[in-house]
């Protein structure tokens, strides 16, 4: 039996990522252990994963933060014996453990980001238009170079459908035939933001269908407002903002038919409960590799600009200044690619 240890701290969205992965090689390498050294945001997910399969929560804003905080959770990570390490995601502090254990012996893999070819896929002037491995892929290649190559095979989290404890019922209401969509309007950088004046003509849309049920989805204080804004102008949407952990969270969105996503975690959080999603791609580009796992690329909604993608993680200023790649999708073309999952 060998034991190996993965690396990925963030982002959410990158390690829910990681999900569909370590489940395929874990139920084809049954005989093996896999710890996961991570955020602890996840673990509800991850618990959900075969029996060999473990997580060593990180806390990298406190005992393990900065050199001192790295050399502690590296002794407690070596103390664990383990045979092999995955480092998917290749920054500062992972190279730190990897360099420690190649120093104890311990061989060790790291994923290739692609980051020449994503760079030529956003750079403004000759573009090389092409799509680029995903990350799904890229983190596998990684335990195929430890000698342990497996092929993907991943639906759920969930063997069955789940039921929702009474504490998420409170909230929901009891499904009956109503028809659930999920809307998470939000995503950490503005290049990958839907314009929220056209995101609440969608949410006032289905707000007036009777047969359906719309849920809100985001985090902080700011967004929590804004959606307690539109409850108030749209009395029969509910903002689940705030009111519900990550472990509800997941078992919601696994009840949803269709969820609302920008390029963003939730879109990554629904695909791990085998949720179909209509994402919005603005700035960034299902080129670059990170779309949903198992998700349809004719769900994907986007408008065809020169400019596009002008970024990997959304994260730069637009080139032209008025972010038309996300004002020029219209709500309508939003509407009916929901409706069309809803019928």
């Amino acid at each position: 039996m060998a034991k190996i240890l993965v690396i990925r701290f963030s982002a959410l969205g990158d390690v829910a990522m990681t999900i569909p992965v370590v489940y395929s090689l874990a139920i084809q390498y049954p005989q093996h252990e896999i710890v996961i050294v991570s955020r602890p945001v996840l673990e509800p997910a991850f618990r959900m994963l075969p029996g060999n399969v473990s997580l060593f929560c990180a806390d990298l804003k406190g005992i393990h933060k900065g050199i001192s905080g790295l050399n502690r959770l590296f002794r407690q990570l070596k103390e664990m014996n383990f045979d092999y390490v995955a480092d998917l995601h290749n920054v500062l502090r992972s190279q730190y453990l990897c360099f420690r254990f190649k120093l104890a012996g311990v061989p060790v893999a790291v994923i290739d980001k692609g980051k020449v070819g994503k760079r030529r896929l956003i750079r403004r002037y000759r573009k090389v238009f092409e799509n680029q491995k995903n990350s799904f892929l890229r983190y596998s290649d990684v335990f195929g170079r430890l000698g342990f190559p497996f092929s993907l095979n991943f639906s759920s989290i969930y063997e069955n459908r789940q039921k929702p404890p009474v504490q998420l019922q409170q909230i929901t209401g009891e499904k009956g035939g109503m028809k659930w969509i999920g809307i998470a309007p939000f995503a950490k950088h503005k290049g990958k933001i839907y314009p929220l004046e056209l995101e609440e003509q969608v949410v006032a849309h289905f707000s007036k269908d009777l047969r359906v049920k719309v849920f809100l989805f985001g985090g902080g204080k700011m967004e929590q407002g804004i959606l307690d804004e539109w409850v108030v102008k749209y009395p029969s949407v509910v903002s689940m903002a705030g009111k519900i952990q990550m472990e509800n969270e997941l078992i919601l969105i696994s009840l949803l038919d269709v969820m609302l996503s920008m390029d963003s975690a939730n879109m990554h959080l629904a695909s791990l409960v085998n949720t179909p999603v209509i994402s919005v791609w603005g700035a960034t580009h299902l080129y670059a590799g990170f779309m949903g796992w198992n998700q349809s690329v004719e769900n994907c909604v986007q408008v065809d600009l020169d400019c596009r993608p002008c970024s990997v993680f959304g994260n730069k200023k637009c080139f032209r200044g008025d972010y038309a790649c996300l004002f020029k999708i219209k709500p309508e073309t939003i509407i009916e690619k929901i409706q069309t999952i809803l019928d």
